[in-house]
């Protein structure tokens, strides 16, 4: 799937990022400017090095629409929401805080990953299944696209590929 995020004027207050899939079908969500890389291209890191088959980006690569997959996943009363889709969100949730912070911990970032995902009853994503720099994967490749995002002109695109998890 293509990710097509289109930085508008400078006086807007929203991006934009178009969700081109495979089979050409596409769909768009404003991003909101919050001077730090905005969430839905924080999931595009996090679900781009994680192996989360259910997450935001994945969800939509597989056909689903923005406005139903953001209902579902952002409802905190929905029991049904698929674990791996509570996890990205908390992991995108704690990267946002690391990057507003300005400088990655990573005890910081895993405890406040698990935290989100215990309010929603659900398990932490396990960290420790993988040989993973969290710093390196996680938090200097935002830094970096987001130094790549801040770059762009206005009036311009950013187009990044996603490939989903295999189910």
């Amino acid at each position: 799937m293509k990710l097509i995020a289109e930085k508008r004027s400078l006086n807007d207050k929203y991006d934009v990022l178009r969700f081109v899939r495979n089979n050409g079908s596409c769909s768009d969500a404003l991003m909101p400017r919050q001077g730090i890389l905005p969430h839905d291209l924080v999931h595009y890191v996090v679900e781009s090095v994680l192996p989360l088959r259910h997450g935001f980006l994945s969800l939509l690569a597989r056909g689903a629409e923005v406005q139903h997959v953001m209902e579902q996943v952002h409802d905190q009363n929905n029991p049904h929401v698929a674990v791996e889709a509570v996890q990205a969100e908390a992991i995108v949730a704690g990267l946002q805080a690391q990057l507003w912070s300005g400088a990655f911990d990573e005890a910081a970032f895993v405890a406040g990953a698990a935290a989100a995902c215990s309010a929603r009853d659900k398990p932490p994503f396990d960290f420790g299944q993988l040989a993973l720099d969290l710093k390196s994967a996680l938090y200097d490749r935002a830094l970096a696209l987001h130094q790549q995002w801040q770059a762009a002109p206005y009036y311009s695109t950013l187009t990044l590929e996603f490939s989903p998890q295999p189910v």
